[in-house]
């Protein structure tokens, strides 16, 4: 076979129901969401499995709800057996403590609390500092990066890249007044659509400044260990070298943009031909398709997707 990567959903791709098929068939996943519960000492398993949405989707819910859903999927297809070593992990924003659960550099445990917390203070920031997001289609990077350079320039506000998910599909990140203004510029630069986000913190910018002293310590204090897998930083684009890499990592995702076009270019330059998206969802298994059309893509988010992916990677 050839060489494989695994990618692990970020905030958004939950869903009211995830893991619920998981749990009834797979002990294994069933132990996940145990352990869930009694990490957070609340039934996340419950709010995952029956909602409600409005719950579900409030950021402190959705990112450990995620990573234990992700988690979940990884462990139920590892009890089937026949699982092909990965070549490389990664995961897009919140995903990235996904992957860095799934090779070992942190505990379910220790991942459900730092996004917990990375939640709460996320909440915080977007409270102190309100702003949004948009998703801008149809037009390259530096046309974009140039128009929120510009809108930046005219406001005195922040906006900039927060997501190179794939080609022609970018997200930008700041202060509403910026950000309506670079949606603007970039339509009159070229781009298809510009479309706001159902968002109300502008993740990956400096808006999420005041988060970083406090997710910091919580990072220092958690801890971690090499992981056995190489992860592709979202930061850099290139595996961490480290666990001090990977605390600095997790603090400066915060507020940089996600490359996760080069991420998974640099996967496939490696010699990476399949990847398969593990956790809730298909939204990274489309944009590696736009990444790198020549891939083969297979999903492991729900009972029957593990039991067909045997045959999708055979």
């Amino acid at each position: 076979m050839s060489e494989v990567a695994f990618l692990f959903p970020g905030q958004g791709s939950q869903t009211v129901g995830m893991g619920r098929d998981l749990a009834a068939q797979h002990p294994a996943a069933a132990a996940v969401f145990a352990e869930t519960d009694g990490v957070l000492g609340f039934p996340l398993s419950r709010l995952c499995f029956e909602g409600p949405a409005e719950v579900l989707t409030d950021t402190i819910n959705a990112q450990p709800a995620i990573l234990a859903a992700s988690i979940a999927a990884l462990r139920a297809w590892e009890a089937m057996g026949n699982v092909p070593q990965p070549r490389f992990v990664a995961g897009h924003s919140m995903g990235e403590y996904s992957a860095l659960c799934a090779a070992g550099a942190l505990s379910l445990a220790d991942g459900l609390r730092l996004v917990r917390e990375r939640g709460r203070l996320m909440k915080r920031a977007g409270e102190a500092q309100p702003g949004g997001m948009a998703a801008v289609l149809g037009l390259e990077r530096t046309l974009l990066e140039a128009a929120c350079a510009q809108a930046s320039q005219e406001t005195g506000r922040v906006v900039q890249v927060a997501n190179d998910n794939a080609p022609g599909q970018i997200v930008i990140s700041g202060d509403r007044t910026a950000l309506e203004r670079a949606g603007e510029l970039a339509k009159a630069a070229g781009a298809k659509r510009v479309i706001p986000l159902a968002v109300s913190i502008a993740a990956h910018s400096p808006l999420m400044q005041s988060a970083l002293d406090d997710f910091r310590r919580g990072v220092e204090a958690t801890p971690m260990q090499l992981p056995t897998i190489p992860v592709v930083s979202n930061v850099r684009a290139c595996p961490l070298d480290g666990v001090a890499a990977i605390r600095e990592e997790l603090v400066l995702q915060l507020i940089s943009p996600v490359r996760w076009t080069e991420s998974v270019g640099r996967m496939a330059s490696q010699g990476v031909a399949t990847f398969v998206e593990v956790g809730p969802g298909t939204v990274l298994t489309g944009l590696v398709k736009r990444i790198a059309p020549a891939a083969r893509t297979a999903n492991v988010g729900d009972a029957a997707s593990i039991a067909a992916v045997k045959t999708e990677l055979a």
